[in-house]
């Protein structure tokens, strides 16, 4: 089983790969992963990141780099122009992850903003989507067999 989302989706993702083993793979297009990025509020946070600072890096994907051990697709648009979700979010995590050794992939999406339109980004996130599917859930080797006590 995947598990994917845009936007806040994508964090949500993000986050569900980083502490948990339920999903296979995951795929995640233009999300916010390190909330230290967005110091201001994001969704409901009122507090800034000075006041809140546990809160912006206990929430952050981006924390738990080093604990994803199912591959994860992020595809991004370009040009989101999104307040919360700039380019960098994604590029940060894809740079966290790599370094951790994750098995990862980071598509661009040339000119794009948060919600992808044009028929070429369409067709090739659909593309890339079914290819990771079919990588890392339809034809993927069984799992190991959890250890017993």
């Amino acid at each position: 089983m995947a598990v994917g989302g845009h936007s806040y989706g994508a964090f949500m993702t993000a986050n569900l790969l980083a502490h948990t083993d339920l999903f296979r793979t995951g795929i995640a297009r233009s999300g916010a992963y390190n909330r230290t990025l967005t110091p201001f509020g994001f969704q409901s946070e009122q507090r800034d990141y000075w006041e809140a600072t546990g809160v912006y890096t206990e929430m952050s994907p981006f924390t738990y780099a080093n604990r994803f051990n199912e591959p994860i697709l992020l595809i991004h648009g370009e040009a989101d122009d999104n307040s919360g979700t700039f380019p960098i979010q994604s590029e940060r995590f894809y740079a966290a992850l790599k370094g951790n050794g994750a098995t990862v992939r980071y598509v661009v999406l040339p000119l794009e903003t948060h919600g992808y339109r044009a028929r070429e980004s369409v067709g090739h996130t659909l593309w890339e989507m079914t290819r990771w599917l079919d990588q890392y859930v339809k034809n993927a080797p069984p799992r190991a067999a959890p250890a017993t006590r």
